[in-house]
């Protein structure tokens, strides 16, 4: 394989010299001669004739196509991505659209957990974008990067723009979370309590039940007062335990068998609503009737 760059395109020595290092350590030989010519830079590379697989050919490829897929994305984070980000969310302010520039570098860099699926969208887009990376250095034993970049970046535009589109899309979900959180808070700091403490008793399966500090079970009163509303059958119940606590807002907030619980958002809200009033137990009774049974 021959790689020519121009100075317009950052020092790619240093990542070929990986796969390199990255070929050593499985004892597969492979030589690199690198020379300049007109400010172009041509590195050429060897491989010995008993190590020359289709398999190591393959395992090159993809190396190499994961580099110039960071080239890629460095183009787009000079050329495209600002101009995409203002005629596309011109609604965002500038502190937003820098924690949006922010978010997108990290996100199509990511090499790290999955962590949702905004994360496995982004993953997937990347391998499409490799994908058709390896198939331009299976079709050409010689890759002229820059030409690469200006020829190619057009198809692999739209991919990183989905990436983006769903980047945005998560920032601006978890923003509005955020600011419902922060509203739901300040309802329950300006009331005063109606109860102790309550109760979420979470049974083996999921199932919630809901006591006050005495032990009486207030689930019902709770669906009764959604009921007076005319709530929607489409209402959760975790929705309507919420609503209960905000309009209580109980000094404390207990919660008996976290193990069991099928919905750890539900759990998240509760915690980030009131704060320091909510406390897991795990070593009550109660708790020891509903701890799931461990199989020898």
């Amino acid at each position: 394989m021959t790689i020519v760059y121009n100075d317009e395109i950052d020092d790619l020595n240093n990542d070929i010299m990986n796969i390199k290092q990255c070929f050593d350590s499985k004892n597969i030989v492979i030589g690199i001669v690198e020379s300049l010519l007109n400010k172009n830079h041509i590195i050429k590379i060897f491989c010995e004739d008993e190590c020359y697989t289709e398999k190591t050919v393959n395992i090159f490829n993809h190396y190499l196509a994961n580099i110039l897929y960071k080239v890629v994305i460095n183009e787009f984070y000079k050329n495209e991505l600002e101009y995409f980000l203002n005629e596309t969310y011109f609604f965002l302010k500038e502190e937003e659209l820098i924690e949006v520039r922010s978010l997108c570098i990290n996100s199509m860099e990511n090499e790290g957990k999955i962590t949702d699926e905004s994360v496995v969208y982004c993953i997937n887009r990347k391998n499409n974008i490799i994908e058709k990376i390896i198939l331009c250095l299976e079709q050409n034993k010689e890759i002229n990067v820059n030409g690469f970049v200006r020829f190619r970046m057009k198809e692999l535009v739209s991919e990183l723009e989905g990436m983006v589109d769903k980047i945005v899309e998560k920032y601006m979900a978890e923003k509005e979370y955020n600011e419902f959180i922060k509203l739901l808070k300040y309802f329950v700091d300006i009331q005063e309590s109606k109860i102790e403490a309550i109760n979420i008793i979470i049974e083996q399966g999921g199932n919630y039940i809901v006591q006050d500090n005495v032990g009486e079970n207030v689930l019902e009163q709770l669906l009764n007062e959604l009921f007076d509303t005319k709530y929607s059958d489409t209402v959760s119940m975790e929705d309507i335990i919420i609503s209960g606590l905000i309009t209580n807002s109980p000094k404390k907030v207990l919660i008996h068998g976290l193990e069991n619980c099928m919905n750890l958002e539900f759990i998240e809200t509760i915690k980030n609503v009131f704060c320091d009033r909510v406390e897991i137990c795990d070593s009550c009774k109660t708790c020891e009737t509903i701890k799931p049974s461990v199989k020898v």
